[in-house]
């Protein structure tokens, strides 16, 4: 470790007292805190260019006025206890015009974002936690994952070391492009697809790529926070667009937007697929208007009952549409990495986003998931977790009918959660929340559900977003069990 210590061979003090004052006052700041080990004498002599007699001289003082402790064989380290009380001289007055206050006031933050949620507020408070988008870290394939890492470390030592393509590693934007081609039908290639940090880092290069202050975007309402706030952050106007049981309505759209957001497989919040009709609507738009669809296909490898429709993407003939892709999902939220297939009108463009926002994505991940991907176990994977995903779905269907009848909920036919609305004779999912919690369970309103909403929430003032990927069935059953026993109780 190189410490900030700087010596002056002149000016009448020796060059062991200011060693020592100058440790002294790395100490009292904290700079050197309780149980760090300090610099081997021997190193910290060549970085300061004194004699190694100076250091040594130095370490016993600091020893014998308690500040450090000798732990032979392995070195000195500051003592476990602190620092002891001492009076540390002030440090020089700052050159005058460097204090002075600025002559001119600072420039105005223009930031005005807001941030969504990670996670589920009351995760420290809960046992069972509904909260959405939540893969189950217990279905993670470790064993063949690590076996692919550590063939991935092995052939690094091979390479130059040097920052590799902005738009990710080519054999990774091959594999995707393979994947998405069969799962979702969208005919790409390897240059087509950029590697970024999540489908968050996708939709912030959208933003760039697309917006100046007082452009008009449309968003699906309710929709997904963590764009709505993206897109308000780069001064955008957000427009409001309704959504049914068909999706989001092509008809509430006025002229003007550059964009349009949309989560066509399994709409963000609500669950409602986007049909057919409005599928070919929203692309009639854009080929009309020149304007961009940007789909956010976030949970589309999870379909349960029949074959998935294919990607909006796929049925674009116009290359109007931007595609979002993850495995955050299915495979873990903190890998974050997700992909963007951009129309070749904006390619280039986009490279040269992902390269000024962050000069690439981790080589080590991208070549293990390049490998995933190849060796077939990506999609032996998924067909794992549709499996078990269906039955926790189906499980917890079945619970909330049985403790509370009603209507079905929402968004059964695919994803990682759904929507339930609960009956009239129980509270609003405001009121619900709270006393769920009180028995240890995480249900959420769609506010705090990283839901975004405009103008009078009746609508959905009861509906309830249940996660139920990262249950198992035992648990969602409990979960249900103790929901129902709390608000009987609360009725009570």
């Amino acid at each position: 470790m190189q410490l900030p210590i700087h010596l002056a061979s002149s000016g009448g003090r020796s060059l062991q007292e200011q060693l020592f004052d100058q440790f002294v006052a790395q100490l009292a700041e904290g700079l050197l805190r309780p149980g760090m080990r300090m610099p081997a004498t021997r190193q910290l002599a060549i970085d300061l260019g004194v004699s190694r007699n100076t250091v040594v001289l130095t370490y016993e003082r600091l020893v014998a006025e308690g500040f450090i402790e000798m732990r032979p064989p392995l070195g000195a380290f500051v003592t476990a206890r602190g620092v002891p009380g001492i009076a540390i001289a002030p440090p020089p007055a700052r050159d005058e015009a460097v204090a002075a206050p600025p002559v001119a006031p600072r420039a105005a933050l223009r930031f005005r974002g807001r941030m969504h949620a990670l996670r589920s507020a009351y995760a420290d408070e809960v046992e069972l936690d509904f909260w959405v988008g939540r893969p189950d870290p217990r279905l993670f394939p470790v064993h063949a994952w690590r076996k692919l890492v550590e063939t991935s470390l092995a052939q690094m030592q091979h390479g130059d070391g040097s920052y590799g393509e902005p738009a990710g590693l080519r054999k990774l934007r091959a594999a995707v492009a393979g994947h998405v081609g069969a799962a979702r039908g969208i005919v790409c290639s390897a240059d087509d697809v950029i590697v970024t940090n999540g489908i968050q880092e996708g939709i912030n290069i959208v933003a760039r790529l697309l917006l100046v202050p007082g452009d008009a975007v449309g968003m699906e309402c309710p929709g997904y926070a963590g764009a709505a706030n993206v897109f308000a952050s780069h001064g955008a106007r957000l427009v409001p667009l309704e959504v049914d049981d068909e999706g989001a309505q092509p008809a509430d759209l006025p002229s003007g937007c550059s964009a349009v957001y949309l989560t066509p497989a399994h709409q963000y919040p609500s669950g409602a697929a986007l049909s057919a009709q409005r599928r070919r609507a929203w692309l009639r738009w854009a080929r009309e208007h020149g304007g961009f669809l940007v789909e956010d296909d976030y949970d589309s490898d999870f379909y349960f009952d029949s074959a998935p429709m294919p990607a909006l993407k796929a049925e674009d003939r116009d290359d109007s549409v931007i595609y979002l892709g993850t495995f955050s999902k299915s495979l873990a939220a903190g890998m974050r990495l997700g992909y963007l297939i951009a129309p070749r009108a904006l390619r280039d463009a986009a490279v040269t986003i992902k390269g000024l926002l962050t000069n690439g994505s981790p080589w080590l991940l991208q070549a293990s998931l390049a490998a995933f991907i190849d060796s077939g176990e990506f999609a032996h994977h998924l067909r794992r977790l549709r499996k078990h995903y269906a039955a926790r779905r189906d499980a917890l269907a079945s619970a909330l009918a049985r403790h509370f009848g009603g209507a079905p909920p929402r968004g059964m036919h695919a994803g990682m959660h759904l929507v339930w609305q609960a009956p009239a004779a129980l509270p609003d999912a405001a009121a619900i929340e709270p006393l769920a919690r009180a028995a240890g369970v995480g249900v959420y309103s769609l506010r705090n559900g990283n839901a975004w909403l405009h103008g009078p929430p009746e609508r959905w003032a009861r509906a309830l977003l249940l996660g139920y990927a990262a249950l198992d069935e035992h648990e969602i059953a409990s979960a249900i069990g103790r929901l129902a026993a709390a608000l009987q109780s609360g009725r009570a």
